[in-house]
């Protein structure tokens, strides 16, 4: 297991791509330490790959490529500006707004957050707000795409850990549409200081509401026919992702009027990118999962965290602090098949309920996407706004105080993501 170790650190510090460091780190301790043929790795990966349930991820991937190209996102910028952009800071909330709106409709947090930065940055700098606050404040925002549903960590975590994708779904509502919330009030607070500039509020008008509410709507009926199908037992979270791509088609052809059958092509093409790069790091990690499962490591680190303490609450503080860091450097779906298989039965074993659980996972890696060096939503939103990670940091403090504020509550207050799936009979 040192092997492996040694070279997962090496080559994570060579910057080779964490889909070839989990591959050619379990290949290597196979060669050097085992007797365990090669050939092994191609059932892994086989192994890994071979989930109906993990058909949803291109199928959700193609509903989010196709709902972006069919002019989705303006749409949904547009009524959120309509709704609140009377609020001091009223771009900032806009882009809150319109992050969460996407986020229900694309389930991945770099695609959000370049769809909104993409829309909010150009007017940020016409008026005059602090982009680096709003890019910070975007890339926060939008990895709200991992907590709120339908979204594709979710779906990843849920096979992973052998819970029900509906009701960890379910769970994800309140968590996510509190840390929008909470980015909302920090976005009021930075305006109210800075004077004037963030003052140029749009007058609030019933008709414009109206108007664009009305064209957002077909949008807006996704989130519903994703989560209404899966709890009224219409179709399982595949067959979900399936009528979620038709109906994104449908839309998109006859509603919008903006896609065109030459634009399949592309937007099938860009689909298949996406899914294999999910798909390779599943596969590989799996291998790299099935070695750490064979060394006994889930029994040793049960072993010493039982050591340190048998209390749940110690358990997931430093679950927190563990995951906190490993978000900050590594890519969310390898950490989730890596360190969940290992975690979650210690949590189960402490009387802690898998649902929980995995929403706190969840939201630890969606701050990680957000946070430095490796945040691929930070990432994003800095390039888009043409500024570098370091100048987009220093404005990441308040929105991660939201961000962590969450955290806390949800950690700590298990009837916080639990209340929905409880009020719908999803779990006692």
């Amino acid at each position: 297991m040192l092997v492996v170790a040694i070279a997962f650190v090496v080559f994570l510090a060579l910057g080779v791509p964490v889909v070839f460091v989990l591959g050619a780190s379990a290949v290597l301790a196979l060669i050097t330490t085992t007797e365990v043929p090669l050939a092994i790795v191609s059932q892994r990966v086989f192994a890994g790959l071979n989930s109906f349930t993990l058909m949803a991820i291109p199928f959700f991937v193609f509903a989010g490529v196709i709902m972006d190209a069919g002019g989705i996102s303006r749409r949904i910028v547009a009524f959120a500006s309509a709704l609140i952009g009377w609020i001091v800071g009223s771009l900032y909330q806009v882009s809150c707004v319109a992050a969460a709106g996407l986020a229900a409709i694309s389930g991945s947090g770099s695609a959000d957050t370049a769809a909104v930065s993409a829309i909010m940055q150009p007017q940020l700098r016409q008026r005059r707000y602090d982009v680096d606050f709003g890019a910070a404040l975007i890339a926060c925002a939008g990895s709200m795409a991992q907590v709120i549903p339908p979204s594709l960590t979710m779906i990843i975590l849920a096979v992973v850990s052998n819970v029900s994708i509906g009701t960890l779904f379910i769970a994800g509502i309140v968590p996510g549409f509190l840390c929008i919330l909470l980015l909302m009030v920090c976005a009021y607070v930075f305006a109210k200081r800075r004077g004037d500039t963030y003052r140029d509020a749009e007058p609030f008008t019933w008709s414009r509401l109206l108007r664009t509410g009305w064209a957002a709507t077909p949008a807006m009926v996704m989130p519903f026919l994703i989560l209404g199908g899966i709890l009224g037992g219409a179709f399982t979270p595949t067959e979900a992702a399936a009528v979620a791509a038709t109906y994104g088609l449908l839309v998109g052809f006859f509603v919008y009027r903006e896609l065109r059958l030459s634009h399949l092509p592309a937007l099938i093409l860009r689909t298949a990118s996406l899914s294999a790069a999910v798909m390779l790091i599943i596969g590989t990690a799996s291998v790299f999962s099935w070695l750490i499962a064979n060394a006994n490591v889930p029994q040793m680190l049960r072993d010493w965290l039982l050591s340190v303490s048998d209390s749940p609450l110690v358990f997931l503080l430093i679950v927190n602090l563990l995951l906190l860091f490993v978000g900050m450097f590594m890519e969310t779906i390898a950490a989730i098949l890596i360190l969940v298989p290992v975690l979650a039965p210690i949590a189960i074993q402490l009387g802690i309920d898998p649902i929980h659980f995995s929403v706190i996972v969840v939201m630890n890696f969606a701050i990680g996407t957000a946070t430095p060096p490796y945040g691929v939503s930070l990432f994003v939103a800095s390039s888009v706004a043409g500024r570098t990670v370091m100048q987009v940091t220093r404005k990441l403090g308040l929105p991660l105080i939201a961000m962590f504020t969450v955290l806390i509550i949800i950690t700590y207050i298990s009837d916080v993501p639990l209340f929905l799936p409880r009020m719908f009979g999803l779990m006692e």
